[in-house]
């Protein structure tokens, strides 16, 4: 098979959960334990840290990364999901997978995975652990794909697991509150392993708190701690919460040796360094065109008052979601005087334009529809002005097709 072939034969097995939803989940570890062990367990051959997390979790694995690049070590980077290759998933100093390294393993497996019913998402975890060991990296930072207990990504023993932001998202699968979603998310924490908590929650602090003094692991909570100032080619003030948790997991990871100046350079260049797109990425200056994948209540609270502190005449905003969303929760969060350009992102789960506009006029926030994402944005490029602003989002997916 080609590379295209191996893709779609990929995405059309057990579907993907990015595409299709909660049909593709599983609730069970056991296939991908299967499948490591078919692979000699390449996941116990390196070094990794954990990270999972509601928001902010492939900003601070990218943030990891790039640090320990500085540093001089060999870095594996696993993130989902990726925005234009698949590739973007699995890369080490930045560089993604090899089209044949992809072509090879599912060449090599294929019968087994087909046999065994394997899902997009565990057959790539599979695929990334055998490559990290293959190459010998120093360490791999493993982004979690959904919660936590359950993602295939835990069947690692890292060295130091971070937990970042808890917000209401997948609410249909990790729980409908707060408490739950972050229990979900405690699942990574393991025995005699030190754990750091981003971001300081009430709901969320004391469940922490239980999970690491019963799995014995030191918890650290980066709101509490004494850190320095870091600046972060990452745009958004958001992103420092970000950075006080990346440097106090750094701070636990024993065996590395990280200098202050390679923290420094690390988060100065961090999409130089990791190939991170979509995170508050500038598009263009006149107009002013910014996309970001914030596409839950939390992370588009945070985005939005980024938004509300730039400087510009008039708002233009190409917004789309996926049809799993809670947009009462969400819409109600946008400004109504700004102009609305609502689309449909090019996937399955894609919520129409039509849809979405319905609900959002509930809100007074007025706008066209419009049948793909690339209408919607020449639509606003044609009325904004010089010294307005265009920003795309509420999905991965919008942000994908313009990036």
């Amino acid at each position: 098979m080609t590379y295209k072939e191996t893709l779609t034969w990929m995405f059309q097995q057990l579907p993907m959960y990015q595409q299709k939803g909660t049909v593709a989940l599983k609730e069970k570890l056991d296939n991908i334990i299967v499948l490591t062990e078919r692979l000699g367990n390449p996941h116990e051959n390196f070094k990794s840290i954990h990270v999972a997390g509601t928001n902010g979790k492939g900003s601070s694995s990218h943030m990891l990364a790039s640090v320990l690049q500085e540093a001089g070590y060999k870095v594996g980077l696993y993130t989902s999901p990726h925005l234009k290759d698949f590739r973007e998933r699995i890369r080490i100093n930045g560089e993604t997978i090899d089209k044949k390294a992809v072509k090879q393993f599912i060449a090599s497996h294929k019968y087994f995975l087909e046999q065994n019913q394997l899902s997009f998402f565990e057959m790539t975890v599979g695929m990334a652990f055998e490559f990290f060991a293959k190459e010998k990296v120093d360490i791999a930072i493993i982004e979690v794909g959904l919660g936590g207990r359950l993602d295939s990504t835990n069947i690692i023993a890292p060295e130091v697991s971070l937990i970042t932001n808890i917000g209401l998202d997948h609410t249909q699968i990790l729980g409908d509150t707060i408490e739950k979603i972050a229990l979900e998310k405690a699942g990574i924490i393991k025995r005699n392993t030190p754990v750091v908590i981003s971001e300081k929650q009430a709901e969320t602090t004391g469940i922490f708190s239980l999970i690491a003094a019963k799995n014995k692991a030191e918890i650290t909570f980066a709101d509490d701690q004494d850190i320095p100032h870091y600046k972060t080619d990452l745009i958004g003030t958001y992103q420092i919460k970000n950075i006080r948790g990346v440097v106090c997991t750094l701070k636990q990871l024993n065996g590395f040796d990280i200098k202050n100046k390679h923290l420094r350079n690390g988060l100065k260049n961090v999409a130089g360094n990791t190939g991170l797109l979509g995170r508050w990425q500038v598009l263009g200056k006149e107009p002013l065109i910014v996309c970001d994948t914030a596409h839950n209540r939390e992370g588009l609270q945070l985005v939005l008052k980024q938004v509300s502190e730039q400087k510009f005449n008039r708002l233009h905003l190409v917004l789309g979601f996926v049809n799993d969303k809670n947009l009462y929760t969400i819409l109600e969060l946008f400004p109504s005087n700004a102009s609305y350009y609502f689309v449909t992102p090019n996937i399955p789960r894609g919520l129409a334009a039509g849809e979405l506009k319905k609900v959002a006029s509930k809100y007074e926030l007025v706008g066209t529809e419009y049948a793909t994402v690339s209408k919607g944005l020449e639509a606003a490029l044609k009325e904004a002005q010089k010294d307005d602003m265009v920003y795309v989002g509420g999905s991965t997916f919008v942000v994908a097709e313009v990036v």
